[in-house]
C-alpha cells in the first residue's frame, strides 16, 4: 500500500510540474483578450505578449528566461524546419497556424514573416489557411512592433513590389538606405530591391557602395550588366596624390 501510495504521489506530482510549465508558457506567449480586443481592420495593435526577435532588443526584466531559451521553446513547438520549408504544419496538419503562432510572440521573426510570404504564394492568397490574419497584417504589425528593423521594412518593401505597390516599397527602401550607415550587405540587399523596381540608378549606387564597404557583389552586379546598366564605379584618388601627379 505505501509503494501504491509512493507511486501516485510521484503522478499527481509529475502533473502538478507539467500544468505549472505549460501555465508559465502560456502567460508568456498566448495573446490576452486585450490583444484580441484591440485591432484596427483586423489587424492587433497590442504587443504585450510579444518579444523582439532580435537578441540585442530582448529583455524580460525580473526572469532568469535567456532569448536563446524562449525562441527555442517557440521554434521548437511551432516554426521547425518542415514548417519554415512549408512541407507540412507542426501542431496541425497546415504550416499556416504554426507560422502565425511563431509571428505572435515574434512579430519580427524575420524567418517567420518570409515563411508566411512563401505561404501566401504557393497557395495564391492574401491570407493562407490557418493564418490568423492576411500577410500584410502580419507585416504592418511587425513594422509597428519595431519599426527600427531595417530587415522587416526590406521584406515588407518585397511583399509591396510583388503586389506592385512601388511608390510604398520605395518609401520603406529610403528609411532603411537612411539608417543603413556602413553596412556593406543592407545596400547590396538595397540594390537587389531596387533593381526588381527598376530603379536603376539606385541599384547602380548602392551596389557601388556595398563595393566601397568592401563587399563583392557577383548577383547584383550581374543583373545589372544583364539589363544593359552596370558602370564601374569612378576611382577616387586623395587629393595628395593628384597633386603630385601635376
Amino acid at each position: 500500500m505505501s509503494i501504491e501510495r509512493s507511486g501516485t504521489c510521484r503522478r499527481v506530482t509529475f502533473r502538478l510540474r507539467v500544468l505549472n510549465v505549460l501555465s508559465v508558457v502560456f502567460f508568456l506567449i498566448a495573446p490576452t483578450l486585450a490583444q484580441a480586443q484591440a485591432v484596427s481592420g483586423g489587424c492587433p495593435l497590442d504587443f504585450s505578449n510579444a518579444h523582439d526577435y532580435r537578441p540585442e532588443k530582448y529583455v524580460i526584466e525580473g526572469t532568469y528566461r535567456t532569448h536563446g531559451a524562449l525562441l527555442k521553446l517557440v521554434e521548437d513547438a511551432h516554426f521547425t524546419p518542415t514548417v519554415e520549408i512549408l512541407q507540412r504544419g507542426h501542431s496541425s496538419v497546415m504550416p499556416g497556424p504554426d507560422i502565425s503562432f511563431t509571428l505572435r510572440v515574434y512579430p519580427n521573426h524575420h524567418r517567420a514573416l518570409i515563411a508566411m510570404l512563401a505561404l501566401g504564394e504557393k497557395e495564391k492568397t492574401s491570407q493562407p489557411n490557418g493564418a490568423t490574419y492576411s500577410i500584410e497584417c502580419w507585416l504592418s504589425r511587425a513594422l509597428r512592433f519595431s519599426p527600427d528593423d531595417h530587415i522587416v521594412r526590406m521584406i515588407f518593401s518585397q511583399f509591396l513590389i510583388k503586389e506592385e505597390r512601388g511608390k510604398e516599397a520605395e518609401q520603406q527602401l529610403v528609411y532603411v538606405a537612411n539608417h543603413a550607415d556602413e553596412n556593406a550587405f543592407t545596400h547590396n540587399n538595397i540594390g537587389l530591391l531596387y533593381l526588381k523596381l527598376k530603379n536603376f540608378e539606385q541599384a547602380l549606387f548602392h551596389a557601388h557602395k556595398a563595393q566601397e564597404l568592401g563587399l563583392s557583389t557577383p548577383i547584383l552586379m550581374a543583373q545589372l550588366k544583364k539589363s544593359g546598366q552596370w558602370v564601374d564605379p569612378v576611382p577616387t584618388h586623395p587629393l595628395e596624390s593628384q597633386t603630385n601627379s601635376q
